[in-house]
């Protein structure tokens, strides 16, 4: 066959992974754009000023923290990786290629699956398995995420059994209509999809071709990401993200060129709360319409893993890191907080730097306090070490360490309360944990072509 031929059957390939390009350099240009354009113009000089300018300007004093990228990969690494891997090993459904979204419980999200395939990308990266099964775990899932019925025929539904790939509810029960699509969880989704296209040119066309069966257009509007839900057996649509979740995904979308500015524009809906002398970001929108905002760790440190921090977003997180250490040094208790699974009733909390109107406080996804369920989280834990690496991180890792299950691979984390540890074990804590490992030896999963 003639270079020409060849040429010519691979240009849907070749556009696919040319759109991606600019898609990554969008991100870049757009997010240096919009932080300079939120700082420039400020001059804290009175304090009136100081009232009038962008909430941004509370960040410019805090100097961010820097990466503790090493290059390599220590033995313990190594061996925590090894633990992590095989959470996977025993939850991917051979069938359907699709991952347990908790350990042995058959039903899985979006978000879910994206966690899957990062920590895929970074198991290779670590040299836990090799390319070709790398590939062809994530081409079994793409394969079935291509046949999978979807909401409406429109997008993916909110839930799936791993074992049918049926739309479910969320305790895994079959729906005939489905539950209607999270923006933010499919966001996600697509930015994994950018990161396997990066990663493994070979998946591009498949990935091309998934992405044309979903009308990913209907989920952006003006710039934001807009999520279906079923009211009255109507579709309701509804803006999703707040600050910090919502700049994330926004970056996963304008991989592909969606129009996301809006959604990155994290000055529209940001006041800044005082915690231990840390300026903490929080969305001035309520959580859910209900309850007041809450900022924990889990978008910053998927941000920085994954795409690598912009100005913005690595003030933002250092900040979220000092205020937990600075909680630590004064009252010894060792923190990182985010959301997670609990082993039991209600099964899920957000733990916070400042959620609810107040410091620390922790919630269920209606919004009722639940302070008792404070964890130490395993996933923050090994984010934060590998993030900054600081002497505070590694009194982290050193408490979390003997929590690892050798034949499970690593629990959520520690109850705050009690000591105890809480149990569950889930797909998005043991892919973090890859993600981070991997990115102590190579950078944010981005940069880590082939």
């Amino acid at each position: 066959m003639s270079f020409r031929s060849n040429l010519i059957k691979a240009r849907s390939h070749i556009t696919f992974l040319i759109a991606l390009g600019f898609g990554l350099a969008l991100v870049v240009t757009l997010e240096n754009t919009i932080d300079k354009r939120a700082t420039d113009s400020t001059e804290p000089t009175e304090p009136s000023a100081v009232q009038n300018q962008s909430p941004i300007a509370a960040f410019e004093t805090v100097e961010p923290l820097p990466l503790a990228i090493t290059g390599e990969a220590t033995e313990d690494d190594l061996e925590y990786a090894r633990i992590a891997w095989r959470y996977f090993e025993n939850n991917t459904h051979e069938t359907t290629g699709l991952v347990n979204s908790a350990d042995k419980y058959p039903s899985t999200t979006m978000w879910e699956t994206g966690s899957y395939f990062i920590a895929v990308i970074s198991a290779e990266l670590l040299g836990l398995i090799v390319a070709e099964e790398a590939e062809a775990r994530i081409s079994l899932a793409v394969k079935t995420l291509s046949a999978l019925r979807l909401f409406d025929d429109i997008l993916p539904n909110k839930a799936y059994n791993v074992q049918t790939a049926e739309l479910v509810d969320y305790g895994n029960r079959p729906v005939e209509r489905g539950l209607g699509w999270s923006a933010l969880d499919i966001a996600r989704m697509v930015g994994a999809l950018g990161q396997v296209a990066n990663r493994y040119p070979e998946l591009a066309p498949d990935i091309a071709a998934l992405l044309e069966k979903w009308d990913l257009a209907q989920m952006v509007e003006d710039g934001r990401l807009i999520g279906g839900n079923i009211a009255d057996n109507n579709l309701r649509r509804d803006q999703e993200g707040r600050v910090g979740y919502e700049q994330y995904a926004a970056k996963a979308m304008m991989l592909f060129g969606y129009d996301m500015v809006n959604a990155y524009r994290a000055e529209d809906h940001l006041m800044v709360k005082d915690v231990l002398g840390q300026p903490i970001p929080v969305d001035t929108r309520l959580h859910r319409n209900v309850t007041p905002a809450f900022t924990v760790s889990e978008p910053y440190i998927f941000d920085g893993l994954e795409f690598g921090f912009d100005a913005r977003s690595h003030r933002f997180a250092t900040a979220i890191y000092k205020a937990q250490e600075a909680r630590y040094r004064e009252t010894g208790i060792l923190t990182a907080v985010s959301e997670s699974h609990l082993d039991e009733a209600p099964y899920f909390a957000y733990a916070s730097v400042w959620g609810g109107g107040a410091p620390w406080a922790v919630m269920t996804f209606k919004g009722e306090r639940l302070d008792s369920k404070r964890t130490i989280t395993t996933k923050v834990s090994f984010a934060m070490d590998a993030l900054f690496g600081t002497d505070y991180t590694r009194e982290l890792i050193a408490a979390i360490a003997p929590l690892a299950d050798m034949e499970r691979g690593w629990p959520e984390g520690i109850y705050e309360e009690d000591g105890s540890t809480n149990v569950s074990i889930t797909t998005n804590t043991n892919a973090t944990i890859l993600a981070a490992l991997a990115f102590r030896v190579h950078g944010p999963l981005i940069h880590a072509a082939p």
